[in-house]
């Protein structure tokens, strides 16, 4: 067999994952940027579009290790881990560090042919964190940090922990990350996300020709419509119960991990969402399907104490309350009904009649239900009207409430 040096097994990698059918979706990524070799690089790492292999590390690895080494660098770039999350990166490093690798590692691990890739030693992995978020990814680890429990054989041998607690030996990542201290400008960084999106819907397309399932952690990236960061930002503080006392002494996480730096207060709290859906014969699939992305953001972006999902059309056609525990499978948990006329005030009347008093609400709708002056809305409550067809029409008239077009946010 010839022997390859450690710059040819790489381009070897490359090509045994962009020929594959289950990764050919990172092609565009693994094509991205700069893939090199070093001699003083003890592991790899990625600036964001650049990979750097160390030399010696390349030695100690099998082809399928190689392979997996790869594609754990291009998955930090596919989820832009170094934008989207510098904030975090820079607050915490290494937390945010592990919580990084636990969800590409996730990727890796839960491909079908076993053979392409297998996770290097010391790779961290948890069966729990099976598509979870990084932020869901994140909170957890931060709690079982302040348990102090060590699960390090567990977690740095790419096994399942107990999921006790964590300490911070458990959480050395297999590579390095250099994430908080990007030199690259506003400007440079969104190219870059430009770039990875259209490197990955390029791909998508071919891995759909495969009938491949896309990952959920890619996948959402291509879902949520709209950039709750800066949408809920002002409405969600207006919504919140109580006279809380704003202090700057520290920070918002919230909006920290979307690099806002707001005051948090000193006993912020979210109750209850309601969540108003149009299903109207009017809505598609497709609304339908995109409506859920959006839920799944709101539950990642504000975590309130509770969800209540009305389905309506002419009247209410259906209520679904979801709790914290039920964040993390909400999208599966989700079921539409409905398919009527359009009557968005039997959205006010339900909340009347049944004495449900949140502290916002999200109505979701093509916007084309009755004139304004036939709109009963008989509650004080902070409205926001997240409209995708018919923009034309105002819903802020109202005081408390504000809107958002699908598409220009």
């Amino acid at each position: 067999m010839k022997n390859y040096n450690e710059s040819q097994r790489l381009k070897r990698a490359h090509v045994a994952l962009m020929k594959h059918q289950e990764t050919a979706l990172y092609s565009g990524i693994i094509m991205m940027g700069k893939s090199e070799v070093k001699d003083d690089i003890p592991t790899a790492y990625t600036d964001g579009i650049n990979k750097y292999y160390g030399r010696k590390f390349i030695e100690s690895l099998n082809d399928s290790e190689l392979r997996a080494l790869v594609l754990h660098e291009n998955l930090h770039i596919a989820l832009n881990h170094v934008d989207r999350f510098k904030t975090l990166f820079q607050a915490n490093p290494m937390l945010m560090n592990a919580c990084a690798d636990y969800v590409v590692n996730d990727v890796i691990v839960h491909l079908k042919d076993k053979n392409l890739c297998t996770l290097p030693k010391g790779g961290l992995y948890e069966d729990k964190y099976h598509n979870w978020s990084v932020k869901e990814v994140y909170d957890d680890l931060e709690q079982q940090l302040s348990k102090g429990v060590d699960n390090s054989d567990a977690r740095s041998n790419g096994n399942t922990s107990t999921g006790k607690g964590v300490s911070s030996d458990s959480l050395k990542t297999l590579d390095e990350h250099n994430f908080a201290d990007t030199k690259k400008t506003p400007k440079e960084l969104k190219e870059i996300k430009q770039k990875v999106e259209n490197a990955l819907k390029e791909g998508a397309i071919f891995a759909g020709k495969f009938g491949n399932k896309i990952p959920r952690a890619i996948e959402e990236l291509f879902e949520p419509k709209i950039d709750w960061r800066d949408v809920l930002r002002d409405f969600i503080q207006s919504a919140i119960r109580g006279s809380d006392e704003y202090t700057w002494r520290k920070f918002n996480k919230r909006m920290m991990a979307n690099d806002l730096y707001l005051p948090s207060m000193e006993n912020e709290t979210i109750g209850e969402l309601v969540l108003a859906i149009d299903t109207s014969a009017s809505i598609g699939e497709k609304e339908l399907a995109e409506f859920g992305s959006e839920i799944v953001s709101i539950c990642d972006t504000v975590t309130p104490e509770k969800i209540r999902v009305l389905w309506w059309d002419y009247e209410v056609a259906k209520e679904q309350v979801f709790n914290k525990g039920d964040y993390q499978q909400i999208r599966d948990l989700l079921k539409p009904d409905g398919g009527g006329g359009t009557r968005v005030s039997c959205v006010s009347k339900y909340l009347v009649e049944h004495n449900i008093k949140p502290e916002a609400i999200i109505v979701f709708t093509d916007g084309y239900v009755e004139s304004e002056d036939e709109i009963s809305w008989d509650i004080p409550t902070p409205t926001l009207w997240v409209v995708t067809q018919n923009k034309e029409r105002d819903f802020t008239s109202r005081p408390g409430h504000a809107a958002v077009s699908w598409d220009n946010v």
